[in-house]
């Protein structure tokens, strides 16, 4: 029996998808695509013959029988989310409902969009003595987010943080930080489209990264990222440190 496979599509340049997905995708009868989200090139992978759904003209119930429709006549599904689907990928409540049919299914993760904007910067999240946690979450929205884990308690902790789904509210995102405990001159990078060919990048502090912000014309598609490690301060790691030594060295 055919199966429903989910797939990451990576954070938006096509050769930025897994070989397993690109895989996926040659052998699918049917798509099911994130349609305002992923990169469409992403398409051409498929064969002639596939079968497409714009997932972002329909509802839960009409994904879910679009896959068993496709399981039904023995077409391998694809459900083509962004990149990668274990954040902020909603793909829980569709296994919730593809459980309830009996359609078995596959999970191929992606690449997200806070690594290919970290790529696309030149920076690590966890720098030596700067920082070693990354907190990724976002602003409250039409989706609730719970008061314990609201940004400003988030920015006590002073450590590296890539904030999804916010930049619509990025006057009220730098409010919450600094509130929180960020000082104003700590740096914050917005990437928009990360690793898209349209791609913006906006680096600034959150005394100011607002306005840039604003004045680049970014509304929606982009990361907030701020922390001291997109700062100036930096220390070695001991890894390859000549006197540090370790069972391969």
């Amino acid at each position: 029996m055919t199966k429903v496979h989910f797939v990451g599509a990576g954070p938006g340049d096509k050769e930025l998808i897994t070989l397993k997905g690109y895989q996926l995708l040659q052998q699918a009868g049917v798509v099911i695509y994130a349609g305002s989200l992923i990169n469409l090139e992403l398409l051409a992978y498929c064969q002639p013959t596939c079968e497409f759904y714009n997932s972002a003209t329909m509802t839960l119930s009409e994904i879910v029988d679009a896959m068993e429709q496709g399981v039904l006549a023995g077409k391998e599904v694809v459900r083509l989310q962004t990149g990668d689907f274990s954040i902020y990928g909603s793909i829980r409540e569709q296994i919730e409902e593809m459980k309830k049919r009996q359609l078995e299914f596959t999970c191929t993760p992606g690449v997200s969009s806070f690594l290919g904007a970290a790529a696309s910067l030149g920076v690590e999240y966890t720098v030596p003595e700067v920082s070693q946690s990354v907190i990724i979450t976002r602003m409250a929205g039409r989706t609730p987010v719970p008061a314990r884990e609201s940004i400003r308690s988030y920015a006590q902790h002073q450590t590296s943080m890539v904030i999804f789904l916010s930049v619509q509210s990025v006057k009220e995102v730098v409010r919450e930080l600094i509130a929180g405990g960020y000082k104003p001159t700590t740096p914050v990078a917005v990437v928009y489209k990360a690793t898209w060919q349209d791609e913006k990048k906006v680096v600034a502090t959150l005394a100011t990264i607002a306005e840039k912000v604003l004045e680049a014309g970014i509304r929606k598609t982009a990361l907030i990222m701020v922390g001291d490690f997109l700062g100036e301060e930096f220390y070695y790691s001991k890894l390859y440190h000549e006197n540090f030594s370790h069972e391969y060295r």
